[in-house]
């Protein structure tokens, strides 16, 4: 399965009230996020594994610093 960057800021945006995915970029800090927060990083974790089917931990969330570095851990285990 291949996964594109694009599509992956867009189901990221999702699980934010009020984020457009358009001002998301591989290099955002999703941490500095405004409405991020420990439910929000629940939900992310949620969507990567019923979108992606990859499993991914709190301390995998608190170890990835940009949209970027969450791709690339998702990409490495699909």
């Amino acid at each position: 399965m291949i996964m594109e960057i694009k599509e992956f800021i867009e189901n990221f945006a999702d699980q934010f009230d009020e984020i457009d995915a358009s001002v998301l970029k591989p290099e955002t800090v999703f941490h500095e996020l405004d409405g991020y927060t420990s439910l929000v990083a629940l939900l992310i974790i949620t969507m990567i594994d019923e979108e992606y089917d990859v499993t991914v931990t709190g301390d995998d969330m608190k170890k990835q610093v940009t949209i970027g570095d969450l791709y690339n851990l998702v990409s490495s285990r699909l």
